[in-house]
């Protein structure tokens, strides 16, 4: 009697159909001179797991983390691990949109959920756009259009632009000549992960433009920064950058020449709503640091995941309820108002942020405007999922 007792408490906790936890396959940039991306990223992740006592939408979770070194090759022999081993119910970390692109194709035929949180790839935003392709993010494109619409709201008449030469870089170039008005002055692609500068700034003191906006993440932003000061360029080309061109992992690298730089970010520390107070106080209280916009990405993104099987309440085998839930987004996001647009990609505010001293004498973002409201991206109109 005993036995039969503890098998109907058993059956009344756990609902037909419902799984015995979630098991994520996280895929990351985590060595190398861009380990602090993947870092940080997995560092919010985890964080939200932590709040969530280890659990998301309830069920215990298991995290699957594998280092991708920046090396597509790497990553797609993790997704085969994750996928075929491991029975993942969802993939996610990836920093870099090389990556994404490598992996992509093997997560979607597999109909396993691949949520991207960093790297938004411009291609599957539109004709490409799936069902199982999400972006806890943002597009590809758009802090560079953010940052050509601050460009032509302040007159900047000439801009030189630099990016690494993969599809990241190529997408933000696409996305700053879209809104940008002015005279642009030349695009110069650099090695993606190069960390000497000397003769791009060679031909950047030649061309003598006004302003340059510069779009290397991690190591190459830490690098391109100091050698772009210690020219002593900073004094005659005002620099524009996303917000990872500096933020928190940029400034303790840097430190006070990053004062007065002017950064886009869809996100920022002080953004004034109970999630985000929440989420940077209690990760700089699990870390010591500051986060960062890839860290409050990690966050958001394992907040997403926590409400979608909490949403069918741990039926995540049902994929069609699974992906619904997923596409309401019910959770309070960091970055305030949020929502997915018809090609699972996100809807929300860029800011223009200035890095500046804080009450206690720190070096941190402050929001300063707000440059595109509800922005989507360019190619939603292209995507024919439903």
């Amino acid at each position: 009697m005993r036995r039969l007792f503890l098998i109907a408490i058993v059956f009344f906790v756990l609902p037909a159909g419902a799984a015995d936890r979630v098991k994520v396959g996280f895929i990351s940039t985590l060595s190398g001179p861009n380990a602090a991306i993947g870092g940080d990223i997995r560092d919010g992740f985890n964080l939200a797991l932590k709040l969530k006592d280890g659990k998301l939408g309830g069920l215990p979770a298991e995290v699957l983390i594998g280092d991708d070194q920046l090396k597509p090759e790497n990553a797609k022999q993790l997704v085969e691990r994750y996928l075929r081993l491991d029975k993942v119910d969802f993939i996610t970390g990836t920093v870099f949109s090389n990556i994404v692109v490598a992996m992509a194709p093997d997560v979607i035929a597999a109909r396993t959920f691949f949520i991207a949180p960093n790297a938004g790839p411009a291609a599957y935003s539109g004709a490409q756009c799936n069902p199982f392709f999400f972006v806890s993010s943002w597009p590809s494109e758009a802090y560079s259009e953010a940052a050509g619409e601050y460009m032509n709201r302040k007159g900047i008449k000439n801009v030189l632009f630099v990016a690494p030469n993969y599809v990241g870089g190529k997408d933000a170039a696409t996305g700053f000549k879209r809104y940008y008005q002015g005279k642009l002055v030349d695009e110069m692609y650099t090695k993606l992960g190069q960390l000497d500068y000397a003769a791009e700034l060679s031909q950047i003191r030649a061309a003598r433009p006004e302003a340059l906006y510069v779009f290397l993440p991690g190591g190459m932003g830490v690098n391109f920064i100091k050698q772009f000061v210690a020219a002593g360029l900073s004094q005659d080309i005002q620099l524009i950058v996303p917000l990872w061109g500096s933020d928190q992992d940029i400034i303790r690298a840097v430190g006070d020449p990053m004062l007065g730089l002017f950064s886009v970010g869809h996100w920022s520390i002080d953004l004034d709503n109970a999630a985000n107070r929440k989420f940077v106080a209690a990760f700089e209280a699990e870390y010591r640091r500051l986060p960062t916009g890839y860290a409050a990405s990690g966050y958001d993104t394992a907040l997403l995941v926590d409400s979608a099987v909490r949403k069918v309440k741990g039926r995540i085998e049902d994929k069609d309820a699974l992906r619904s839930a997923l596409r309401a987004a019910d959770f309070k996001s960091v970055r305030g108002e949020f929502k997915f647009g018809a090609n699972q990609f996100p809807v929300q505010n860029y800011y223009l942020q200035l890095v500046g001293k804080g009450g206690d004498g720190r070096l941190v973002h402050k929001t300063i405007g707000t440059l595109l409201t509800n922005r989507g991206d360019a190619y939603v109109e292209q995507c024919k999922m439903k």
